[in-house]
């Protein structure tokens, strides 16, 4: 009895479906878009130039540290991510004129027209080199939805309407009048 041979698959155009498959799924594929921190560098410094060492008074200072087990400690007491934002808001405005809280110095605001008072506080932001990026990422945006916050309430008490529904000259004044001050330390062995 003869032997039967098997029939041959043509290979040929195997390379070209691939080819096209890759294409296919590059195509149609969606891309994550990492997150991260949009941050405005500041300028390099000129060569041989020394700063002078800024003190900044204890009051004006809202100290916010992250140890390596993801703990928030703000101003010495332990305290939940829940509750940074009001904390910070309330050091931001210091409504009551606490003798704890940042000073407030009279400064004209050519956009107003007039005098207003700009706090002088700084919030400071330190972590531990063991410190997650997930955390970290968290605090850095309750810390900014606060400053957000008290920028949006001023734009209404002032203009009426809503902080991203502001000119740039009304933006520029509400900027000036609650400034984004926020101080980020490099990370260093904060410890439990």
């Amino acid at each position: 009895m003869p032997r039967r041979e098997t029939p041959e698959i043509n290979g040929g155009s195997m390379a070209d479906i691939a080819f096209l498959l890759l294409i296919f799924f590059l195509v149609t594929t969606t891309m994550d878009v990492d997150t991260g921190i949009s941050r405005k560098l500041p300028a390099m410094p000129e060569v041989d130039i020394e700063e002078p060492e800024v003190k900044i008074k204890k009051r004006n200072l809202f100290i916010v540290l992250i140890n390596r087990n993801d703990q928030l400690l703000v101003q010495g007491d332990l305290l939940n991510i829940r509750d940074l934002k009001d904390k910070a808001k309330e050091f931001i405005l210091n409504e009551n004129n606490s003798k704890d809280l940042p000073v407030k110095e009279p400064t004209y605001i050519p956009e107003l027209g007039r005098t207003y008072p700009v706090s002088k506080g700084v919030i400071s932001l330190q972590n531990d080199r063991g410190t997650s990026y997930g955390k970290y990422i968290q605090v850095q945006n309750e810390l900014v939805a606060a400053f957000n916050e008290v920028r949006e309430d001023a734009a209404f008490n002032e203009y009426g309407k809503s902080f991203d529904d502001l000119s740039e000259k009304e933006e520029d004044a509400i900027k000036k009048m609650h400034p984004l001050r926020l101080s980020e330390a490099e990370p260093k062995n904060i410890g439990d």
